[in-house]
């Protein structure tokens, strides 16, 4: 782990390899350097790359770029849109998973680009249920990287419903919610603690995450602070000391 400051009390977060509290990237195209630089500053924070979309049909840095992600402990994942054209009719999802299943850590995806399948929050949570069962290491509830479809309204707004329904019936550490943006991350730690696994996160937003789940942020400050201690020292408001001196 990188050394930072420990003076604040903030919530336990769980090292590398984490099975809760999943930060699960989009790498929209990131080049050989800048994929170092990132992983050079947020690796202890990232547990999955995922190269997203069909990128990784016409990406030549494909091959440095997963040994890069290798290097900081990073596994790497293709998107599901080359997996949907490459491979099979939707019907055979379960089937497929199982062969997988023998071989990889398999990530199964529930939703749709379109945002009307399933149609229903209870077939949503049955579908992972049955991916689960034929051997997914975790479920993936669709948000795209839009957040406008799948978990979420059009206007970004979260489907309640369908995430209580989702949670009725499968365990939240088997759960990675697409959540792009900055508000869909908050609700998630909000409602659901700071140890949610949490997708679709742009590398660039990784330490900004990692901030709403420690409460360093406005949006998550109260849900994440604990009980002030009776015997915490209080700072002295009549003398001040140098920067970086002991009091």
């Amino acid at each position: 782990m990188p050394e930072c400051p420990t003076f604040l009390r903030l919530p336990d977060r769980p090292a590398k390899p984490r099975s809760r509290g999943i930060t699960h990237v989009l790498d929209s195209g990131l080049t050989p350097e800048a994929t170092r630089a990132f992983l050079g500053q947020a690796a202890s924070l990232v547990d999955i790359v995922k190269v997203g979309w069909g990128i990784g049909y016409v990406d030549p840095t494909l091959e440095e770029r997963a040994r890069i992600c290798v290097d900081h402990d990073c596994p790497v994942s293709l998107g599901g849109t080359l997996l949907e054209v490459a491979a099979l009719p939707a019907s055979r999802k379960h089937a497929l998973v199982r062969e997988l299943a023998a071989d990889f850590v398999v990530l199964a995806e529930t939703g749709a680009k379109e945002g009307n399948y399933p149609p229903t929050p209870g077939e949503w949570a049955e579908e992972m249920a049955r991916d689960l069962d034929a051997g997914a290491s975790c479920v993936i509830a669709e948000g795209r990287e839009s957040g406008t479809v799948g978990l979420y309204h059009a206007d970004q707004g979260i489907r309640e419903d369908l995430v209580s329904a989702i949670l009725d019936r499968i365990p939240p550490d088997k759960v990675i919610f697409e959540a792009p943006g900055k508000s869909q991350q908050a609700w998630l730690i909000r409602h659901l603690g700071a140890d949610v696994n949490i997708g679709n996160v742009a590398p660039a937003s990784v330490l900004a995450l990692e901030t709403l789940r420690l409460g360093l942020r406005a949006d998550t400050a109260a849900a994440a602070a604990p009980a002030e201690r009776a015997d915490m020292p209080r700072p002295d408001r009549h003398r001040a000391s140098p920067i970086g001196a002991r009091p």
